[in-house]
């Protein structure tokens, strides 16, 4: 089984994602599972143009796609991905959508293929918050799991996808009063946590 892991870039004005610093610390495998670590730009349309050339190239089982949600205090596997692009503030290409469809052609909205309640069910019982969520937002994180839903509708059928939101780092915080964070270590563990789950539905 092959897992492609994606992680955003640092946006917003912060010096890091913790993401991609996440991601980038997973181990190559986990529950016997090969996993593949991808850095994606926050930009609107171009991060769907990277993951795709990603699944061309990897032919994945699953992609997961992982994304700061700053203020969230939990690891917060995502429910459904809506088609509508609202940008609070610029992509890192200076674009801001404002009530975009995503796909005019696509679905209102997709639902992940993805255990979300196992994956939150790991996740807690390695000692660590986490819940379901069921709004990933208008912004880059909402328009990666919509887009790889889409292309999973008109290219690759087999395909699972889904997508998680995780917390603030500590460093992030500093001048954030009364903002929660985890580290980057229980990130990583977190993360791993919800794949060990993926991987355990599929066998």
């Amino acid at each position: 089984m092959k897992i492609l892991v994606t992680g955003f870039d640092p946006f917003g004005g912060e010096t890091t994602n913790p993401a991609i610093e996440a991601v980038k610390r997973l181990p190559d495998k986990i529950a016997g599972a090969n996993i593949v670590k991808l850095e994606i730009p926050t930009v609107f349309n171009r991060c769907a143009e990277v993951v795709r050339t990603a699944i061309l190239a990897e032919q994945p089982d699953v992609v997961l796609s992982i994304g700061q949600a700053g203020g969230r205090a939990a690891l917060t596997p995502e429910l459904v991905a809506i088609n509508l692009s609202d940008g609070r503030i610029p992509d890192n290409a200076g674009y801001q959508p404002v009530d975009q469809p995503i796909q005019p052609a696509g679905a209102t909205a997709y639902f992940t293929q993805l255990p979300v309640k196992a994956m939150v069910r790991a996740i807690r019982a390695a000692g660590l918050p986490s819940r379901i969520s069921t709004t990933a937002g208008t912004y880059v994180c909402n328009h990666i799991m919509y887009q790889v839903q889409y292309l999973r509708a008109i290219e690759f059928p087999t395909l699972r996808a889904g997508f998680m939101h995780i917390p603030f780092l500590p460093s992030q915080v500093t001048d954030k009063p009364n903002t929660p964070s985890l580290s980057l270590a229980d990130d990583v563990r977190g993360i791993s946590a919800a794949i060990a789950a993926i991987v355990a539905e599929e066998v």
